[in-house]
């Protein structure tokens, strides 16, 4: 027996009962059990961390589509032959670098081994360039390493720290310290700047990874293939001993010999060295999913729920990402809200206004999917939309609230429409009675956390959002976010919590008002 039908006895034999009452039959179809269920697939190890565009992905994508088919959610996406899907398809370009290499007499030196990037680099032609030593690279009132040397676009080499007997030294280290050694390279003309890393070889193999993680995973996707990246004025790199060594034609070993304060010789003859790092683009296929259930008298005004269902992937140790609380908890929650407003139609008792459940792809690389929504190709008109919902990241607790489990924050409730404020109080009072916690609605919140996910793309375009969110744990972004850290009961009722906010706002007489644009 279905869900469906086993709710339909029970509102049978209850008889003659209230509208409210009738809703709380539905919320009650909300378990942890099916939470669980969803989330113990989404968040396996076979969706290889759902990253955008992956396969995981795209599995991932099948088992949310069937799901919406199996409840009877309408495709609504449609196609050129004139057939309707569940997929917005799309496609994102993907940047990053074709062919990079440092040669020096000759001898390639590898791209994230031998050396890595600061920022975006693109020198898209091999380039031959000449280097000039200059120590720390410091220039203060004490000291000058740059006295008497001609920079004039040469590739200028320093080492990281200062001295050991130096004055304020500490303004010269650490990263800020090396922030202000490049930046005044850059202004001096340097036209490369090359810094020699003070780690030991396998520290400097973490450097690296931890590097290429960083500028290959996340925010290097764009909706427009001419869209520009942010690249850096003056090449950066930062380099191992030995690389060093070699461009500045000594051992090793007699390099770190200088390092710690003895004189050596180098050599007259310049050492050859050529440069490259080439930056191109891939395309890469991705949707977002959705599922649309159409209102009765309302029907052109319509509710959209969302959640993103895309995460970061696999790192360069083989490691998976499954991402059970970021979002696989928001995707799964959309699964059982559309579940539950399925009952509730099935029985009659389907909402006024029409409702899009969707799932969006890409938030990870900049909230690409939502923005590709409302930017580019609103299903449904952005004018007949009266609210989002969105959910990112329910699933566990912060340490703010290590000892209060029974909160969520909300963002965004006021900022549009002050009705919106009010309805998600009173759900809440009238549902789970959780502590609402407002703390990251703030406008001077450091996190920003009203613009880091899905709604935003909508709250740009003056429709009231909600953001619902229990905060940032030690498992953020890491390999650590998995299934079995999920504290499902309390992730249960936050979702019953968006049913009761959304089944009121699908079902009131009256939309509501937009009266406020709060920062």
């Amino acid at each position: 027996m279905t869900k469906k039908q086993i709710f339909g006895i029970i509102l049978f034999l209850s008889g003659s009962i209230s509208f409210a009452q009738t809703k709380t039959v539905y919320e009650n179809s909300i378990t942890a059990s099916d939470l669980k269920k969803h989330l113990t697939i989404i968040a396996s190890d076979d969706m290889q961390g759902r990253d955008t565009g992956s396969e995981g992905q795209k599995k991932t994508g099948e088992y949310i589509s069937s799901h919406f088919k199996n409840l009877g959610l309408s495709p609504i996406v449609k196609s050129d032959n004139g057939d309707y899907s569940y997929y917005q398809n799309f496609n994102l370009y993907k940047s990053g670098w074709k062919d990079a290499y440092v040669k020096i007499n000759n001898t390639k030196k590898v791209f994230f081994k031998d050396y890595f990037p600061v920022g975006i680099v693109n020198i898209p032609e091999e380039k031959e360039i000449e280097t000039i030593f200059v120590g720390y690279g410091i220039k203060s009132e004490n000291q000058n390493d740059y006295l008497d040397k001609k920079i004039d676009g040469k590739a200028v080499i320093f080492l990281e720290g200062a001295p050991n007997n130096m004055e304020k030294a500490e303004e010269w280290e650490g990263s800020a310290g090396s922030k202000k050694k490049q930046k005044l390279a850059a202004e001096l003309g340097a036209g490369y700047i090359f810094e020699i890393s003070n780690a030991e070889s396998e520290q400097f193999k973490t450097l690296n990874a931890e590097r290429k993680a960083i500028l290959s995973r996340f925010n290097r996707m764009a909706l427009d293939k001419t869209n520009t990246e942010k690249v850096t004025s003056s090449p950066t790199f930062v380099i191992s001993k030995s690389m060093a060594a070699d461009m500045l034609g000594v051992t090793e070993k007699n390099f770190v010999k200088f390092i710690a304060g003895k004189k050596i010789k180098f050599p007259k003859t310049k050492t050859s060295i050529r440069v490259k790092s080439e930056r191109g683009q891939d395309l890469v296929e991705t949707a977002n999913i959705m599922g649309f259930m159409e209102g009765t008298d309302k029907k052109d005004e319509v509710v959209v729920l969302t959640a993103h269902y895309d995460h970061v992937g696999i790192d360069e140790k083989g490691q998976i990402y499954n991402g059970a609380d970021d979002d696989g908890s928001g995707t799964c929650a959309i699964l059982e809200l559309a579940e539950a407003f399925s009952i509730a139609k099935a029985n009659g008792n389907g909402p006024r206004r029409s409702i899009l459940f969707m799932t969006v792809t890409g938030e990870e690389k900049g909230l690409l999917g939502s923005k590709y929504y409302t930017d580019i190709s609103p299903v449904i008109p952005l004018e007949k939309t009266i609210v989002n919902l969105n959910i990112d990241m329910i699933g566990r607790i912060d340490k703010k609230h290590e000892t209060n489990q029974n909160y969520v924050y909300l963002i965004g409730s006021d900022k549009l429409s002050s009705e919106l404020h009010q309805i998600s109080e009173d759900a809440n009072k009238n549902s789970i009675n959780f502590e609402l916690d407002y703390e990251f609605n703030n406008p001077s919140d450091p996190n920003r956390f009203y613009y880091r996910s899905d709604h935003y793309n909508f709250a740009k375009n003056k429709i009231p959002v909600i953001f619902y969110f229990t905060g940032v744990h030690e498992d953020y972004h890491k390999p650590g976010d998995d299934v079995e850290k999920i504290l499902f009961d309390k992730y249960s009722n936050i979702v019953k919590l968006v049913f009761n906010t959304a089944w009121e706002l699908s079902n009131r007489e009256n939309k509501i008002v937009v009266d406020s644009n709060k920062p």
